[in-house]
């Protein structure tokens, strides 16, 4: 099986689908292993570094989108790199699919069959290629970096000669995987944590890790299968914004990672309660890809409000640590060609009853397959 990497050319993507470490592995399941020179340049992994584990570095991207058999990428591709790609090949990455039907019908046209792992069930099997969750947990991390860094104000108690510094409030919205990660990382630098969730089975796992839960009376809320949390309903999100105001209020940092897959973010900090902030505070959103939380939030951009509240608004801030997040995201691309792989024959076999195939394959053998996505073409 011959298998192509390609390097990012969005504007801000850092990461890369294959590390020196990761392609040795599948080297060795007997996988021909190519790349786009400069590949892991933007997450530190040199291509000297992927040459010596047997990957081949090539320069004519079309030849090797024209041979390759499977084709690994981190972002969704464009049509035109789908129109090189040769019928009955296979495409692995982010696809955002429930807002890309034109891309997914172009993977139909052209035989390709497409997987997307946003898509991945999560599932213990699957558990060492859900992508969501790996990238998730670093941008939990990096959300209170870069808060911390825009504060102007120091996050652990501190005892001096000259009086005694006060911990830093933060408050986490959303104890997902994203948020247990945040609430760790703000305990750990010394911060005071609060956190909440409409789920309120993760009261445990933050109470674990050293924050309070704030209680909200919300009436019925739960997860979903799949471990997001439910859509609320208009009257529920209007008493999860009165009930958090107080506590917005009081807080230095406030990070929301509330997002609901395949819809749009729910819109849970207004403006409102931004302008009860106090001058110099930060809040994060996590969601700003999907819509945003934070009234006021916009992609790509730190918003500056009139009572001097800054809004980050990064998209994809895991990609601040691209070192890290490559590793891990490579090791989620490399699991589940693994899980699919032939290790007596070295063949790559496809068992389309397979529950993780039957989660993430969005297009096959010319057509849209997945139910979710099949009915709407």
């Amino acid at each position: 099986m011959n298998c192509y990497v390609i390097a990012e050319t969005e504007k801000g993507e850092t990461r890369a689908a294959l590390t020196p470490a990761s392609a040795a592995g599948l080297v060795k399941l007997g996988l021909v292993m190519q790349a786009q020179p400069g590949l892991g340049l933007l997450s530190n992994y040199p291509d000297a570094a992927y040459v010596e584990a047997g990957v081949k570095m090539v320069v004519d991207h079309a030849a090797a989108m024209a041979a390759a058999d499977l084709v690994m990428r981190v972002r969704k591709p464009t049509k035109a790199d789908i129109e090189m790609m040769k019928r009955g090949s296979w495409s692995l990455s982010f696809l955002d699919p429930f807002n890309e039907p034109e891309l997914i019908a172009a993977f139909a046209s052209a035989g390709i069959s497409a997987a997307s792992l946003e898509m991945i069930p999560r599932t213990t099997l699957a558990q060492k290629m859900d992508a969501l969750s790996s990238q998730a947990s670093l941008a939990g991390y990096a959300a209170v970096i870069e808060a911390a860094q825009r504060l102007q104000m120091a996050l652990p108690m501190m005892m001096t000669p000259a009086g005694t510094i006060m911990p830093a409030r933060v408050f986490i919205i959303g104890a997902g995987v994203a948020g247990l990660q945040a609430i760790a990382t703000a305990k750990r630098m010394g911060a005071r944590v609060d956190a909440f969730d409409t789920r309120p089975v993760v009261e445990e796992q933050v109470r674990s890790l050293g924050a309070k839960f704030v209680k909200i009376d919300l009436g019925e809320t739960g997860q979903t299968a799949g471990g997001y949390a439910k859509a609320l309903t208009p009257e529920q999100v209007a008493k999860q914004q009165a009930g958090m105001a107080k506590v917005i209020a009081q807080s230095d940092i406030v990070i929301t990672t509330a997002k609901l897959f395949g819809r749009p973010a729910p819109r849970v900090i207004t403006a409102a309660m931004v302008a009860g902030m106090k001058p110099g505070s930060v809040v994060v959103d996590l969601a700003v890809e999907g819509g945003g939380n934070v009234e006021g939030s916009r992609s790509g951009e730190d918003v500056v409000t009139a009572n001097g509240v800054t809004i980050i608004g990064h998209p994809c801030l895991e990609g601040t640590v691209a070192h890290h997040a490559t590793q891990v995201l490579a090791a989620n691309y490399a699991a589940w060609v693994t899980h699919f792989w032939d290790e007596k024959e070295k063949v790559f076999r496809a068992n389309l009853d397979d529950e993780i195939l039957k989660g993430c394959l969005i297009t096959h053998g010319g057509a849209i397959i997945h139910p979710q996505f099949a009915a709407k073409s």
